[in-house]
């Protein structure tokens, strides 16, 4: 009887310890995200574990080309270069594998579109090409100026955003062309006379937007402007459409901070950009939320039934007061600001997952004017577009703002 009760004992033992080493492993089970991490380099890791095809960021089916891939690579080469993490570096080397050929043409590219977004991936070949000098990723690039030289443009020389959009400059396109160019400009063009006309002509788009774009009362910007003012959209006597729509803007403020970095400084067009993005900033900081630090789709109509806190506008917004003021385009003053606006995206975007995969939420999945179906720029469409997570138009400039205010 008492060896029956001694190996009953045991065998509970047992079990119990197994049970216990089961409950162990469980809770120390890796993460595919790692909660320790910056959220920069947590982002730039969530945005590998969504799509391990960088060629299908932006929820794509199929390879394609186009500005959002590029943009949430550039932001995530940036990570790498503070961290040196050889899974993203990977990931951008993985991209241009599988979307250029070995001659430098570039799948599902079409240059006859003249589409300014086209340009934007431009920036993460320029930024790959300084690492390794490949010919195809040189040929790219002369591509890509080769469009720019044959864009169609207004009476005043300001890029129409596409051919499809004829007389027609968005805040966009500023930033889906001039970064790229200013880069290519300053490192790959040799002749003195061409670079300076390229600088000249980037400073021109600009000059263009102030001009058209800029309302003179608030110092916001309208998302488009029709020269020959035929588009349903467009206001009869000013061509421009009727809101201030936050991603368009943001574009547009990223653009200046991101073309300051390599415009020369002696160049004349530099103290005007300084002085359009000071102008930005006093400006949009007016709109900030002051209960939540973030900002609203429509920007200039807070409590107007419908609208609602963005996600994409308010990332790109607060990476542009950050880098402005890290890099001396703008007052200290607007630090604060940015740093606001940044708790406000963890309290009110950010989300984690279980396995530490981080989300930002409520995203503006698209908008824009014209088209077909077409879109009227109402405040309606504005705020009817669709909403989601994890667009790589917030992802991307989230990584940048994070990195900014080293977070």
């Amino acid at each position: 009887m008492k060896k029956i009760v001694i190996i009953t004992l045991v065998a509970l033992g047992l079990f119990a310890s197994c049970k216990k080493e089961v409950k162990k492993v469980e809770t120390t089970k890796k993460l595919a995200v790692s909660k320790d991490l910056k959220w920069s380099e947590r982002m730039a890791l969530s945005e590998i574990n969504r799509f391990p095809d960088p060629t299908l960021l932006d929820f794509n089916k199929k390879p394609k080309w186009t500005y959002t891939p590029g943009l949430v690579l550039q932001a995530i080469s940036r990570v790498y270069e503070q961290n040196k993490n050889q899974e993203l570096l990977d990931y951008i080397y993985k991209y241009t594998d599988k979307i250029i050929e070995e001659d430098g043409t570039i799948k599902t590219y079409k240059m006859s579109n003249y589409n300014l977004d086209m340009i934007k991936s431009g920036d993460i070949i320029y930024y790959l090409y300084n690492k390794k000098n490949e010919p195809k990723l040189l040929k790219v690039m002369d591509t890509l100026h080769k469009q720019l030289e044959g864009q169609p443009t207004t009476s005043e020389g300001g890029y129409w955003h596409k051919k499809v959009y004829p007389s027609q400059m968005w805040l966009d396109g500023v930033y889906m062309a001039e970064p790229f160019h200013t880069k290519y400009a300053t490192t790959i063009i040799k002749d003195e006379n061409v670079r300076n006309n390229i600088y000249d002509h980037i400073v021109k788009q600009f000059d263009i937007i102030e001009k058209h774009s800029k309302d003179k009362s608030t110092g916001l910007y309208f998302h488009g402007w029709d020269e020959s003012k035929e588009q349903r959209w467009a206001n009869k006597e000013t061509g421009l459409s009727q809101h201030f729509w936050s991603r368009g803007m943001g574009w547009y403020s990223m653009a200046l901070v991101d073309v300051l970095d390599y415009l020369p400084k002696e160049h004349e067009g530099y103290n005007k950009l300084i002085g359009y993005l000071n102008g930005f900033a006093e400006a949009i900081v007016k709109h900030q939320d002051a209960k939540t630090g973030t900002w609203y789709q429509v920007v200039n109509l807070p409590n107007k039934e419908g609208n609602y806190i963005e996600a994409t506008g308010t990332s790109m917004f607060t990476y542009t007061l950050a880098k402005g003021v890290n890099k001396g385009y703008l007052p200290a003053k607007y630090l604060e600001n940015a740093k606001k606006a940044y708790q406000g995206i963890l309290d009110n975007f950010i989300s984690v997952e279980e396995n530490g995969v981080v989300n930002l939420n409520r995203c503006c999945a698209v908008a824009g004017l014209g088209g077909n179906p077409y879109r009227d720029g109402s405040f309606e469409y504005y705020i009817g577009e669709k909403i989601r997570a994890n667009d790589p138009k917030g992802t991307g400039p989230f990584i940048m703002a994070s990195l900014q205010l080293n977070k």
